[in-house]
């Protein structure tokens, strides 16, 4: 998929866009209106960024997931639902522009070649913990919406067949970071990290560190 050098971006509160990911979103401001017409009527692209902790401004973070437009619905009253599926990292360079929105140009962050030996081991010890937080009855932040019961069993026993299917490590670490990790800081650290190898080890203390937090306060 070729991608574009210049991108709209909406930046959000707590959000982050993973390769492969699937982001529903409901547009409803006038300016991202505009800015989904104009992405429906050229490439279908533009990036979410997470707003830059302690900006007075909207701010992005300068690392964000660009993704493309996969289903658009419009509704009467000019607001539409959509799905953005992420197609890569990106570093946003120079703003072209912020009005009606923010439009900046854009560097695709490649991952560098990794020893696919060691990314299979540390692939297998995500496995793992993933069976670890299963058995414990840890939530799938991506999953759970506020008042709602958490997925059963079944869904991730689903989920963790999901991911033994899926033979590309760089792939099976952003959706596994996608759908656990509860803290907004964490998943943009995940976004931020290239290489893959440091990208499995930060999962995996990431999960690690998680654990044990249940276990301590499960004991308390």
């Amino acid at each position: 998929m070729k991608l574009p050098h210049e991108v709209p971006v909406m930046t959000l509160s707590n959000v982050t866009l993973f390769p492969q990911a699937l982001l529903p979103l409901y547009i409803f401001e006038p300016r991202y209106r505009r800015m989904l017409a104009d992405a429906l009527d050229s490439h279908r692209m533009f990036c979410v960024a997470m707003r830059k902790p302690g900006s007075q401004r909207e701010m992005p973070v300068p690392v964000a997931g660009l993704g493309v437009i996969r289903v658009s619905v419009a509704h009467k009253d000019g607001t539409s639902h959509l799905i953005l599926q992420g197609v890569a990292r990106v570093a946003l360079g120079e703003t072209v522009r912020t009005r009606p929105y923010r439009v900046a140009r854009v560097q695709p962050l490649a991952t560098p070649p990794c020893d696919s030996v060691a990314a299979d081991a540390l692939l297998a010890k995500v496995r793992e913990l993933l069976e670890e937080r299963f058995a414990l009855g840890l939530p799938f932040p991506l999953m759970s919406q506020p008042d709602s019961a958490q997925p059963p069993e079944s869904f991730a026993r689903q989920v963790l067949g999901y991911l033994d299917s899926i033979a590309d490590p760089e792939q099976a670490v952003d959706l596994v970071s996608c759908a656990v990790l509860p803290d907004a800081t964490e998943r943009q650290t995940m976004l931020e990290t290239v290489d893959l190898e440091s990208r499995l080890r930060q999962l995996i203390q990431f999960m690690i560190q998680e654990i044990r937090s249940h276990r301590r306060d499960s004991h308390e």
